[in-house]
């Protein structure tokens, strides 16, 4: 650490690491430095440098390294195993982007190295974070729905290039890997474990061909979570839909930190991720005395960044870690479950 800031370490340099990781870092630079960026082609890549940053090819500059405390992983996900048991192995604390890795098996073999190591490990599960999910939460908390009933989540996109420009099938590339550890992991923060789960987990465009679509049932007693997603929807659904014995909410629209990242409009900037009262979402229910209400809900500010502030707190102040290896390993029992018949 210098002046008890923790030393930062990335392993890839690509769009991972330069638009969901390190923005969000230096808007905390009394709590973060970032000193090494580790990528095999780190003088041809696209990405804009940043000063002050150590930009290497030879990733042992990191792993041997006795200022770095914190390795971030960023790379394809067949890597994901490598690169962090090796940190691990280096005494470093590790965060991993997800998904965490190809199997339970590993990420439980990972979590045992590290308690053995008595260092920090978890996957970047940043969309914790979402607007959209704080809010649904929020609403949920207010206890104007009444008694939950069902919760519809969608993860749309009208990407028909994606599976269609691949014509074999790996379980780390599916859909469900890649996009479903993000709504599999809000479930599970919020919710805990189901007590049955349904899996529909399909191939659209036949058998040897990319996971494309997935529409996944948890169930908590009478309580239902549908999770759905799919590359072929060329109008999204509702991102969240909730129902109640009293009510429902409906918030049509995605948290907005990943659209103002993409036009490089970045942490720290007015307005960065903020709804406008058009994105609110919209409350329907019964009060009391049975008066109808229908009103708009002021967006929760979302923020990636907290990610890495429950890390510094795990880390320095030796808080509880907030994305706990149970639920990490419950993801990756869950993803597994749901690719085992494709093929």
């Amino acid at each position: 650490m210098i002046n008890n800031k923790l030393v930062l370490a990335y392993i890839g340099n690509g769009k991972s690491s330069n638009r969901y990781h390190i923005p969000f870092v230096l808007q905390r630079k009394d709590k973060f430095v970032i000193k090494t960026v580790f990528n095999p082609h780190i003088h041809h890549d696209i990405w804009m440098k940043v000063e002050g940053i150590h930009y290497t090819e030879n990733v042992d500059e990191i792993f041997y390294d006795l200022d770095i405390d914190l390795v971030v992983v960023n790379t394809q996900p067949n890597f994901h195993y490598e690169y962090v048991k090796k940190a691990l192995e280096s005494g470093k604390h590790c965060l991993c982007e997800k998904p965490f890795m190809p199997t339970r098996a590993q990420s439980q073999e990972i979590f045992e190295l590290a308690k053995e190591k008595g260092l920090y490990c978890s996957a970047y599960q940043n969309r914790r974070y979402d607007s959209d999910f704080l809010t649904v939460q929020k609403v949920i908390e207010s206890k104007k729905l009444g008694e939950l009933l069902e919760l519809e989540m969608h993860y749309d996109y009208y990407r028909p290039e994606i599976p269609e420009g691949k014509n074999s099938y790996s379980s780390v590339s599916s859909y469900l890997y890649g996009h479903g550890c993000h709504t599999l992991d809000q479930v599970i923060s919020y919710f805990g474990e189901p007590e049955k789960i349904h899996y529909d987990v399909r191939q659209l465009l036949g058998k040897g061909r990319m996971n494309d679509y997935f529409d996944i049932d948890m169930y908590y007693g009478i309580f239902k979570i549908s999770v759905k997603s799919s590359y072929f929807r060329v109008k999204s659904r509702p991102k969240f839909v909730v129902y109640g014995k009293k009510g429902m909410f409906v918030k049509e629209t995605d948290d907005r930190q990943e659209e103002h990242l993409k036009l490089f409009y970045m942490p720290g900037q007015p307005g960065f991720g903020l709804d406008e009262p058009k994105h609110y979402g919209v409350l329907t229910y019964y009060d009391e005395k049975g008066m109808f209400h229908e009103e708009k809900v002021p967006s929760v500010p979302g923020d990636y960044g907290r990610v890495y502030d429950g890390i510094y707190d795990c880390i320095v102040k030796g808080e509880e870690p907030i994305i706990k290896p149970w639920q990490i390993l419950l993801q990756m029992e869950i993803l597994e479950a749901g690719v085992k018949n494709l093929k």
